[in-house]
């Protein structure tokens, strides 16, 4: 019996060494394909980029996978307890693998054997981030083998807080949020620091499978996993009993994170960053590389440029008449599922989509669009309201304005009409106003002239119903507000405010054609001024003027000021007909509001990488002693301007002083109005009226802005810049500069001011009703005697200045040398 005993223990053990011989082996090899895990060292995980405005509010983010890291000591411990109950309690306790949880969990496992459950996991978060980092997620003993050996060696290599880092800021959550820090933003809005208990166990309980736990989806499942990991925090000592209580009874609380721009109305300009930064460091330093961007948008200019060119575009697209409803649903059962799935213009917060139910010769009868919740549930409430016929008198006209159509509302719209509705009075009002999305559409800039920092951008009239960006894509002839550039050019080249240019009919021939230019309107006003020209708006004297300055001149100006970049010098690119954007515009007129100076038009002040070093900044202006370390009574530091001058100072307030009379008495008069501040500026409207153009400045502020259709067609007549952007401009100024310390125009040192008669443009005589001071460069001034640029006659300066038809008559007697 004993020699049988100690057979089979000799067998027992060799069987025993066979099998650890065995086991051994298998382990060399799968220890021999582990990955390295020091990768873990250089840890960069994917980051969401953040956009700020000029203020540092969060503009927008860009991620594949919104995360943001925090480092261990940056998370609060009742986060990391939350985390502790929910995945491991025993984390700081165990070597990588919990053999106690293992042992449980075959034990649970065995007796759940057939019963058809989800066999019951005991990884550990140092095997979860084994996983996460260095393996796949294949259910397979290897996989779990390996994942066993690199817990025990990552365990050996770095500190439980290390690791537990680590894993808070890789593990997915749901709702495409990675990491603790960027769940806590997708889910309740907050920083992590902000989490209450009850929102950190809901967190926690998210890693175990977050679309069983989804807030909406499946609220009950989410809200009793929340609680089991409370009860958890309670039993593990991290939560007293009450307090715990207390978390159990709180609700849910998640508010998701809108996915557009969080800045409201920032969604042109949000999109115009993107885009730089694709062209500048590609999509995947964008979307992964944690970039922390600060732009130059002002949020409360943004809202007034938003403000402005919305309600222009609105007022003049309700003179044309209604175009028709929205869409056509069944009003006559439950109207709210229908109207509810139709998509409403999200950035236009301030209209809603209603159904009519009803319409009289006295009001329209209107259901409100229900909101729905995460899920897509739609609201039970059915809110109405109503339309007051005189409200809506504008929509009685056809859709070209032309004509009225009805007499009534029930002329207008029928029941299951979906139209946009605005409120009327507080909120307990259920008035409200018919409006419609403007089919007309336009783009608005504002810069800083000295700096060239975007300061506000409108691409039209709402990025939910148009993503094209009209500010900076658009490509849109300028029209007349070209022609200060044409001007600019001659002041350089021997020209004075005072010169006398004629005005009149003028044929160019060219390449066999006859191009016979106009004035607007037809009238034309014999020799003026160059002032009077700019003023006025003058295209025949703007065209003789670039023909004896020479198009080559004028098509180099317009370049320097990177209006275009290559200009073809033909003469009627003298009128604006070259296509550009709003932004070179503004970008143009700002040299000349800012002395002469070339800038460099910048949606983007700062961007640093995810360490916090700065990888590009606008400003390139030097500053000798800005770093001083204390205060020794020093002279205050020096700027250096480092800029290129590109058009000679007194060029520019000439142009600037020329400018003002455009507002004072020109295609502007009475459209803006400032308070007294100085402000220049020029209209431009483009043939057929098919754009209106209006782009001015003060001393610390350049805007401008066109309106017209996408597919180019005519306004109609008096769609001029000065009826139509000008006024926009102007409600667009009184708000923006209504905080700003009023300023003048510079005059540069050396100018000569001289009375001079407005007509003729020779010195005035005492008590002249026609004077007006006019700004001279050194060495020049009025004319000694009466002369025509170009223009060899005999006639006394009287009988030149009388009617147009005696001007004409200059020109057709052939005149030689008048253009």
């Amino acid at each position: 019996m004993l020699r049988l005993l100690g057979y089979f223990f000799g067998m027992a053990c060799v069987l025993f060494l066979v099998a650890a011989a065995g086991i051994a082996i298998y382990l060399a090899n799968v220890a021999r394909d582990l990955p390295d895990y020091a990768v873990l060292n250089s840890y960069a995980p994917p980051v969401t980029t953040r956009v700020h405005a000029g203020n540092g509010a969060l503009m927008a983010e860009y991620a594949k996978e919104k995360r943001l890291f925090l480092p261990i000591q940056a998370i609060p411990d009742r986060v990391k307890a939350a985390f502790l109950s929910a995945e491991d309690k025993n984390f700081y306790n165990h070597p990588g693998v919990d053999l106690t949880g293992l042992g449980r969990a075959i034990l649970v496992n065995l007796q759940n054997f057939g019963s058809g459950r989800r066999p019951v996991g005991a990884s550990t978060i140092t095997q979860q981030v084994a996983k996460n980092f260095l393996l796949s997620s294949d259910q397979t003993i290897d996989r779990k083998i390996k994942e066993a050996i690199l817990s025990f060696r990552i365990e050996q290599a770095y500190s439980k807080d290390k690791i537990l880092e680590l894993y808070l800021n890789e593990i997915f959550f749901g709702l495409n949020s990675y990491g603790i820090a960027g769940a806590a933003l997708t889910y309740f809005n907050k920083s992590v620091t902000e989490l209450t208990v009850a929102e950190a166990a809901y967190l926690a309980s998210l890693p175990k499978g977050p679309a069983n736990y989804h807030p909406f989806r499946h609220p009950e499942a989410a809200l009793e996993r929340r609680n089991w990991v409370i009860d958890r925090m309670v039993e593990n000592g991290y939560v007293s009993q009450s307090d715990g209580a207390e978390a159990k009874k709180q609700p849910l609380g998640v508010t998701a994170r809108s996915t557009g721009p969080s800045l409201f109305a920032s969604d042109y300009f949000a999109e115009a960053v993107r885009r730089q930064l694709i062209d500048q460091y590609g999509e995947k330093v964008l979307y992964e590389g944690g970039l922390s961007v600060r732009t130059s948008l002002d949020p409360q200019m943004q809202l007034a440029a938003r403000k402005a060119l919305q309600d222009g575009l609105v007022t003049y697209d309700e003179r044309r008449g209604f175009h028709g409803p929205i869409k056509q649903i069944d009003a006559s059962g439950d109207w709210g599922k229908a109207l509810a799935d139709i998509p409403a213009l999200s950035d236009v917060p301030e209209w809603r989509l209603a159904v009519v139910l009803a319409a009289s010769d006295n009001n329209v009868d209107i259901g409100l669009q229900p909101a729905k919740d995460g899920s897509g549930k739609v609201a039970a409430d059915r809110l109405r309201g109503t339309i007051d016929a005189k409200s809506m008198q504008w929509a009685y006209r056809s859709a070209d304005g032309s004509r009225k159509t009805a007499k009534s509302p029930a002329g207008v719209l029928s029941p299951g009409d979906v139209v946009y509705v605005e409120k009327l009075g507080d909120e307990s009002s259920t008035s409200y106003r018919l409006r419609q999305p403007p089919k007309v559409q336009g783009g608005l800039v504002a810069m800083d002239p000295k700096t060239g920092r975007v300061l506000a951008m409108v691409g039209g009239f709402s990025y939910a119903q148009s993503e094209f960006n009209r500010a900076t894509q658009a490509m849109r002839q300028p029209g007349s507000s070209f022609k200060p550039f044409v001007y600019a050019a001659a002041m350089d080249n021997g020209y004075t405010p005072a010169s006398v240019i004629m005005d009149a009919p003028i044929e160019i021939v060219s390449g066999g054609q006859v191009w016979k230019p106009e004035n607007y309107g037809g009238e034309v006003g014999g020799p003026s001024t160059l002032r009077s020209g700019i003023e006025h708006s003058r295209n025949l004297m703007t065209v003789r003027l670039a023909n004896d300055l020479g198009m080559n001149i004028v098509a180099e100006y317009a370049e320097r000021f990177g209006i275009y970049d290559h200009m073809l010098p033909v003469l009627s690119m003298s009128l604006g007909a070259g296509d550009t954007t709003v932004l070179r515009m503004v970008s143009a007129y700002s040299v000349i509001a800012n002395g002469g100076k070339q800038i460099k038009p910048t949606l983007i002040d700062r961007i640093q990488d995810r360490y916090g070093k700065t990888i590009f900044k606008h400003e390139e202006r030097l500053c000798e002693g800005c770093n001083a370390g204390d205060w020794q009574n020093q002279e205050e530091p020096n700027v250096v301007d480092n800029r290129e001058t590109v058009l000679d100072p007194m060029t520019a307030y000439q142009i600037t002083s020329m400018m003002q009379g455009v507002i004072q008495r020109g295609t502007a008069a009475g459209k803006i109005d400032l308070g007294g501040r100085d402000v220049a500026g020029k209209t431009g409207t483009t043939n057929d009226e098919k754009d209106a153009w209006f782009v001015g400045f003060t001393p610390d502020l350049v805007a401008g802005l066109y309106m017209g259709f996408d597919t180019p067609a005519p306004l109609g007549r008096g769609g001029t810049g000065g009826g139509l952007s000008a006024p926009i401009f102007n409600e667009f100024m009184q708000a923006a500069v209504k905080d700003m310390p009023e300023s003048k125009f510079v005059i540069p040192q050396g100018m000569n001011l001289i009375p001079i008669d407005r007509k003729t443009g020779m010195a005035a005589a005492d008590g002249d009703p026609n004077t007006i001071v006019e700004a001279f460069k050194p060495g020049t001034g009025p004319a000694d005697s009466f002369s025509v640029i170009g223009m060899d006659s005999t006639m006394a300066p009287e009988e030149i200045l009388k009617t147009s038809p005696q001007a004409n008559q200059a020109v057709q007697t052939g005149t030689p040398g008048l253009f």
